[in-house]
């Protein structure tokens, strides 16, 4: 049992750990966020430069390093975006009264430059792996990004839960691009195709035949995307997912200062 439970546990501590850290930093004063910016572009080439060793192996240990090494790639989108440094060219509200394709233009202007570093990041992970046997840090940022994506339209298309409080007072503007609705004919979709792929993956993991590494390694992309699901039915349901990082919005508790 621990073979599962362990990975299970690491992912679950790393996905809520490493989210409430990033709200607690991009509600910290401004002058601090070239400093959490240069600290997190470190580790970011640290990620990518772990994500290559790491692939030669197919140890456990490199399974648990290709996982978090992809997870720190992954956290330098979040922080650039968060912090204002990765945006769009837009950072104005969205257009009062405007036609549905106008805003939606709009929407896209507003992460246009984070999408762009996205999808570049993306490439490098790929090449950084490229024809190795670890594929666990891939797999890792390859979720995230199509979950995320996938949340970011939902949130456009329309949600219960809106969650603008994860927003820092620098981009409170993007809530004016998110639809507040019961659900959206997007979200059925999402939630339905995800949950048939997290299936797959843990039957993989749970199959008799299946070694460490790969039991390993799947554990870790069967239940990072577990709680990808997990997010996407927060926003439709009616629980406080804010209660979850309580610890990381307390830095927004004073007024944000130049």
């Amino acid at each position: 049992m621990s073979q599962y439970l362990l990975p299970a546990l690491f992912a679950i501590f790393v996905w809520w750990f490493s989210t409430g850290a990033i709200l607690y930093l991009d509600g910290l004063p401004r002058r601090t966020f070239q400093l959490s910016m240069a600290v997190a572009s470190g580790l970011a080439l640290a990620g990518l430069y772990g994500l290559h060793v790491s692939s030669a192996s197919t140890s456990v240990a490199a399974a648990y390093c290709a996982f978090s090494c992809g997870v720190l790639v992954w956290a330098w989108h979040e922080v650039s975006f968060l912090l204002g440094f990765v945006t769009g060219p837009r950072v104005t509200p969205s257009p009062a009264g405007c036609s549905a394709w106008t805003h939606f233009a709009c929407a896209i202007q507003t992460i246009l430059y984070h999408e762009i570093a996205l999808a570049g990041m993306a490439v490098a992970v790929v090449l950084v792996t490229w024809n190795a046997p670890n594929q666990v840090g891939t797999w890792t940022f390859l979720i995230l990004w199509c979950m995320r994506q996938s949340a970011k339209l939902n949130l456009f298309l329309g949600v219960r839960n809106l969650s603008e409080s994860f927003l820092p007072e620098h981009l409170r503007y993007l809530g004016t691009y998110f639809t507040r609705r019961r659900m959206n004919l997007l979200f059925p979709i999402s939630v339905t195709v995800s949950t048939a792929l997290a299936v797959l993956i843990w039957r993989g993991a749970l199959a008799a035949d299946t070694g460490a590494f790969e039991r390993t390694g799947l554990t870790f992309a069967g239940t990072l995307l577990a709680l990808a699901i997990l997010e996407h039915w927060f926003m439709v349901l009616p629980l406080p997912a804010e209660g979850l990082w309580s610890w990381g919005l307390k830095s927004r508790v004073a007024p944000l200062r130049p």
